[in-house]
């Protein structure tokens, strides 16, 4: 319950990176915008070039600032350090009381970081996400678990998240589950009908492909393609619809092997409201991405995740995933269940959804301010203390 006895504004700041995290975060910025006690300012690294903030401006959200990070062929080491290096003067002149930040990116981990520097406290959404190897995926495990250490509130979407939380000692009253903000978004876009530019036929059953990871690079990448081209040649009723990341790793073998095939369709990265109607539309998916991991069961739409192992268990526990790897046989055979077997296609398509119910942004704006009032007068030492630091230490 919010306790409005304290009338002090608080200023906060939306730290965006990439484009899921603009979707994500995007409900809680409108709802924190709605609240008379938050100043809000939205900052976006720029790790996304203009996808992010395109996103946020489908929710109507503006950025405030762009810190224009990226270059050619960047480092993860030389990200992280401009991101370090130019969102601290941020943090210094503007005195902000709180951070938000999303998920597990190079962004997310360099805000964290540069906040903590400044011991503003740090709001972590979608915490507690696990894999529990450091290697895969890369590097966004190392991400999550730093940022967690650093974080005084943490916003786990699920029971899972937050038993991965306070496994590693976290504050019990420091730990919110909130569902997935990713559900807010979806459902507020899927209601909607959008015309959508892709070419497919309504006779013919529709596959879904997205691969960007980095750990996918290389052979995997190429496997996966391999896995499309005989799903192509011997179901003749399916097309695919595969919006390709630009990132030369992914596009070049992308099109290089797929793009004589009449039913694949390789298309730029779809904007959201396009993804989200392509979702709809399709017979089954096929992803490493973690977004689309959580909102394709809530579209009643099975999962085969193009990954080695998931941080989103709940997904495969509840029988609407099946994380199937890179391997070419694999990804065919799991494929041939889905399109051969109805019994096996409807168990996965009517499971539903362990990650929300649309109100997570709800929920995580009451935790949020009732952090920032806390027990006593809100300055940063009870804040900080209230999440379990000791204020006393160096």
């Amino acid at each position: 319950m919010l306790r409005f006895f304290n009338s002090r504004s608080f200023h906060i700041l939306c730290l965006i990176g990439t484009r899921p995290e603009g979707i994500k975060m995007a409900p809680v910025i409108r709802k924190l915008q709605d609240q008379p006690w938050a100043e809000i300012t939205v900052v976006t690294t720029g790790q996304h070039g203009e996808l992010a903030p395109q996103v946020l401006d489908l929710f109507g959200v503006s950025v405030d600032f762009d810190l224009q990070v990226m270059q050619p062929n960047q480092t993860l080491s030389r990200l992280s350090s401009r991101i370090l290096e130019k969102i601290d003067p941020l943090l210094e002149e503007r005195k902000f009381d709180l951070v938000l930040v999303q998920g597990d990116t190079t962004s997310v981990l360099a805000a964290a970081l540069a906040s903590f520097y400044r011991k503003i406290p740090v709001g972590h959404v979608e915490a507690g996400l696990r894999t529990f190897n450091l290697s895969t995926p890369f590097p966004e495990e190392l991400n999550r678990v730093v940022t967690g250490i650093v974080s005084s509130i943490h916003f786990a979407p699920t029971e899972r998240a937050r038993d991965n939380l306070l496994s590693e000692g976290k504050d019990p009253s420091s730990v919110h589950v909130t569902g997935n903000t990713v559900i807010d978004a979806l459902l507020a876009l899927a209601s909607q009908d959008f015309p959508c530019e892709f070419p497919t036929r309504s006779n013919r059953r529709l596959i879904l492909v997205t691969a960007h990871r980095r750990e996918n690079f290389g052979a995997p990448i190429r496997s996966i393609c391999h896995a499309i081209r005989l799903i192509h040649d011997i179901w003749l009723d399916v097309e695919f619809v595969f919006p390709v990341h630009p990132n030369p790793n992914v596009e070049i073998p992308v099109r290089e092997l797929l793009n004589d095939l009449q039913r694949v369709h390789i298309i730029p990265p779809a904007s959201y409201h396009d993804l989200v109607t392509i979702m709809k539309r399709a017979y089954l998916i096929m992803t490493d991405s973690g977004g689309i991991q959580e909102e394709a069961p809530a579209l009643g739409k099975p999962v085969l995740v193009l990954r080695e192992e998931t941080e989103r268990p709940e997904a495969v526990e509840a029988g609407v995933a099946r994380v199937v790897g890179t391997e070419c046989n694999h990804i065919v055979g799991s494929a041939r269940d889905l399109l051969d077997n109805k019994a096996s296609y409807n168990a996965m398509s009517q499971g539903g959804s362990p990650y929300g119910d649309g109100a997570a942004a709800d929920r995580i704006v009451t935790h949020c301010h009732n952090f920032l009032l806390g027990p006593e007068t809100p300055h940063s030492g009870a804040r900080l203390a209230n999440a379990g630091y000791r204020t006393d230490r160096a």
